[in-house]
């Protein structure tokens, strides 16, 4: 065993610890579980109509639509707001593949535009060149928890007619110019993937949107099509928000600004602890980032990986190759794309949660600066 190794922390650091960020609260979602049991709305229901409610004033945006996941919430935010064949939605290439992959279930094609070289959030420039006759949206992902510049975006789009779908399935309670994620665009999706800052015990996701129309054909696209009971309008899905999960969320989304604190807290400890050897996420002032993630660009980041997993030190890869080098978008494969695919040769994502201790913050920090010492 190499000096660097001996010398690390004893005790592992995960990269998301559930079972730490649940224990505090578990009577409390044992409670809210007995009140679905008791009830029987296990499907839409009471619980549903409850969390929409709160989470639509918690996003500051007129109405929200739950539904089964982030993806659904993404292809049936994009159909609501009337995408569809023909149509082309602008898609930064670096990003989670559900964001491209909900504009092909849609029945549109994406076109990945770059990314800003600091934040990894969408160039606004770069995606202005790729605007055309069949450029119906943008999608601009508030990536890591840091709002994309809405100001930038809007201005875009009302110059070129075009709709603006938020991604926002990192960035839950995220503000930009003061205003919460969610509360910008024609619709705005969100995911309740257990490890989001708003996490389900198991799958989920919303739309917000301050549209009406928007919002009565998600319902109904969620809904199999219905408009009422038996009564199938369009051809809809089976997306519908379980009332358990609803309940968990309800719960959970009364903590969500101090767990976002929390979450603050750890990346100013990281950000005080980590030196010159890996380069930082950029911060735009103008916003207020959740901090979904704590990602660094190394050099050599597999190896330096693979040094802090000797370490004990779990960490991700968010998101390697970039996306329009992965498979399904083949015909995109020539774009030059180079800010995003720096991003994803060199991110790297540290461990961050709410329950994260100082500790173990600096058993991180001084792990990977002996990391990339090693791997250089």
């Amino acid at each position: 065993m190499s000096e660097a190794v001996a010398g690390a922390a004893v005790a592992p650091v995960p990269f998301m610890s559930l079972s730490r960020h649940h224990e505090p609260i578990a009577d409390e979602l044992r409670d809210a579980f007995d009140g679905v049991l008791a009830d029987g709305g296990f499907v839409l229901g009471s619980e549903v109509d409850a969390f929409e409610r709160e989470f639509a004033e918690f996003c500051e945006a007129g109405h929200c639509v739950g539904v089964g996941s982030g993806t659904a919430a993404l292809t049936i935010a994009l159909l609501s707001c009337g995408i569809g064949p023909g149509d082309e939605v602008i898609v930064p290439a670096h990003t989670f593949i559900a964001s491209a992959l909900a504009v092909r279930h849609a029945g549109a094609e994406p076109v990945f535009c770059d990314v800003d070289e600091g934040t990894g959030l969408i160039d606004v420039d770069s995606a202005a060149a790729l605007v055309g006759e069949r450029t119906a949206a943008i999608l601009p992902v508030h990536l890591y928890g840091q709002a994309c510049d809405m100001d930038a975006v809007g201005e875009l789009a009302r110059r070129c007619g075009l709709a603006v779908i938020e991604d926002a399935a990192q960035a839950h309670g995220a503000r930009w110019a003061g205003r919460r994620v969610g509360s910008f665009g024609n619709a705005a999706a969100f995911s309740f993937y257990p490890s989001k800052n708003l996490g389900a015990l198991g799958d989920g996701g919303a739309i917000c949107s301050g549209d009406e129309e928007v919002v009565a054909r998600a319902r109904r696209l969620r809904n199999l099509g219905q408009a009422a009971k038996g009564e199938h309008l369009e051809v809809g899905m089976n997306e519908r928000l379980d009332g358990v999960q609803a309940a968990m969320l309800r719960v959970k989304l009364r903590r969500l600004d101090e767990w976002n604190a929390a979450r603050r807290v750890v990346a100013t400890g990281y950000r005080n602890a980590l030196g010159d050897g890996c380069r930082l996420l950029a911060e735009d002032p103008r916003g207020e980032c959740v901090h979904h993630l704590f990602p660094v660009r190394v050099e050599r980041r597999d190896a330096v990986r693979e040094l802090l997993a000797q370490r004990g030190i779990c960490s991700g890869v968010h998101y390697w190759p970039a996306i329009h080098r992965q498979p399904p978008f083949a015909a995109a494969a020539e774009c030059a794309l180079p800010s995003a695919e720096r991003w994803s040769e060199e991110e790297l994502s540290l461990p961050i949660f709410p329950e994260l201790t100082e500790a173990e913050v600096a058993s991180v920090a001084s792990a990977l600066a002996e990391a990339i010492e090693e791997a250089q």
